[in-house]
């Protein structure tokens, strides 16, 4: 007979969804006469290991309702890169307290963690359920339409441009916003969804999709300077010259690194503070702004997706019905099936770990410096209901009296 003992842990960055993928998990799991506990571990992996477990069936439905629409991964999560030996041992937690459904809400590397530890269950024929959950705001995960926590991040990009661009519309220069997105440009490219009028910013995206050559964003940021009187750009985190190198990393002298010798792009200013410097230095303009959006894209508190809300609820849900009405492990996916409505489906877990998905072509336009009418339509539902909307007044000029 099954233990009826379940673990569900979060991974990876938080995003403003992620506790409503955690709380489809324990609600759903009750459904379910043969689970007799469901665990939560304390910060991701790294909790298995040290065996820091809460029990999640002793909380109310009331206080998990609560906990689903605050931001933030609530049982804590973890950067830790797990390899074989790592997911060895927490294979041997998960034995030690007869835990055979084990869920993972995270990224690519959580994925591929599931993966491992799936394939170390089968060997030594432990009979654990291992499902991954979909979770980034990067949007970067294969075979999905989009993911849990991309949608409401992307409307916190959409409205943070559309503020930036009012407020550069009153005091003209040139502003730049960097955004998430080592690899993908998903959310920098929602910076778009924000303008309503012909001139809004941002007038110039650039994505980590295409090369980035400073000669030709100089000539770019000028043209549209000289057009405009002004200025708004949104750049990814990402960029990188043609080799593949990190423009940050080109253009400044000393950046940090992180556990696995990755640039540390999020977190710091440095990115947005030598392009001002570039612009400034290089094409003369006086008022030259930048800001990084940093870590306040991840779980703003107060502009959430509720298509988002809902869909993160769904994947929780569906990966235990897919724990234990199915018959295999794997990833939870989302499918759009219409204009707008998603189904889900389990993919199989190798083809989803460690990949990385990045912005199709047709979402890119011609230029590299701009998005298509195709990525609008893609994105438009997901941001939900309520955007805001930016007005203008109606210029009725007066007649000059003093020549």
């Amino acid at each position: 007979m099954p233990s009826g003992k379940i673990l569900v842990a979060q991974g990876g960055g938080p995003t403003a969804v992620i506790n409503q993928s955690l709380v489809g998990v324990a609600l759903e799991a009750r459904r379910f006469r043969q689970v007799e506990r469901v665990y939560g571990a304390r910060h991701g992996v790294r909790g298995i290991i040290n065996e820091e477990f809460v029990d999640l069936t002793q909380e109310t439905s009331h206080n998990l309702e609560l906990v689903a629409n605050t931001p933030s991964s609530a049982l804590g999560s973890t950067r830790d890169k797990p390899d074989l030996k790592y997911c060895q041992e927490i294979f041997q937690v998960l034995r030690a307290h007869e835990i055979e459904h084990f869920f993972y809400i995270g990224g690519n590397d959580s994925s591929d963690t599931v993966r491992i530890v799936s394939e170390e269950a089968r060997k030594a024929g432990y009979p654990l359920r291992s499902i991954h959950i979909p979770k980034t705001i990067d949007n970067d995960l294969v075979g999905n339409d989009h993911t849990p926590g991309f949608p409401s991040a992307a409307r916190f990009v959409a409205q943070a441009f559309a503020g930036a661009n009012l407020d550069n519309a009153a005091l003209p220069g040139v502003y730049v916003g960097v955004v998430m997105g080592r690899h993908a440009g998903f959310l920098t490219a929602a910076s778009a969804l924000g303008k309503k009028f012909p001139d809004d910013g941002p007038h110039l995206i650039y994505l980590p999709e295409r090369t980035f050559i400073l000669e030709k964003f100089l000539a770019d940021v000028k043209a549209t300077y000289e057009r405009f009187g002004r200025c708004v750009i949104a750049v990814s985190e990402g960029i990188h010259d043609a080799s593949g190198t990190p423009i940050a990393s080109l253009l400044a002298k000393d950046l940090e690194h992180d556990a696995h010798g990755n640039v540390q792009l999020s977190g710091t200013g440095a990115l947005a503070d030598l392009l001002c410097e570039e612009i400034k230095s290089k094409l003369g303009i006086k008022r030259v702004r930048g800001d990084t959006f940093g870590y306040l894209q991840r779980s703003f508190i107060g502009c959430v997706s509720d298509v988002d809300q809902r869909e993160a609820r769904e994947v929780g849900e569906k990966a235990v019905q897919f724990a234990f009405w199915g018959d295999r492990d794997g990833s939870v996916a989302i499918r759009r099936t219409g204009y707008y409505s998603v189904e889900y489906e389990l993919l199989a877990l190798d083809a989803v770990a460690g990949k990385t998905r990045t912005m199709e072509d047709e979402f890119i336009a011609a230029s590299g410096t701009d998005i298509t009418d195709a990525f609008r339509l893609y994105l438009r539902p997901l941001l939900g209901s309520g955007m805001p909307d930016a007005f203008r007044l109606r210029h009725s000029p007066v007649a000059k009296v003093r020549g």
